[in-house]
């Protein structure tokens, strides 16, 4: 991912709710299935990392988007930008500059 289209995103996803929130149990598998099914389906999420989680969050992102095969866009404090393009070219949302 070039810097250009990381930073497309990161304009998309200023407008962005976070969807999900890491807490105590940090990622369970749970976790880790929504957040995929939530990529798949959006393209793009935000999560957030709560106060009582233990974990840094930017192992959390790696750890995220090495699971569910999505880029980080970017970790701001305890925000957390994941993106993945769909599978099916067609169904696309997002459209990033070349």
């Amino acid at each position: 991912m070039t810097s250009k289209q990381r930073a497309y995103l990161k304009g998309l996803a200023m407008n962005l709710d976070p969807i999900f929130q890491i807490g105590k149990s940090s990622l369970t598998p749970e976790v880790t299935n929504a957040v995929a099914e939530a990529l798949e389906a959006r393209e793009l999420i935000k999560l957030t990392v709560l106060k009582n989680c233990a974990d840094d969050e930017r192992e959390l992102a790696q750890i995220l988007s090495e699971r569910t095969h999505s880029e980080v866009v970017q970790v701001i404090g305890k925000k957390i930008v994941l993106y993945k393009p769909a599978k099916d070219e067609k169904k696309r949302k997002i459209e990033l500059p070349k």
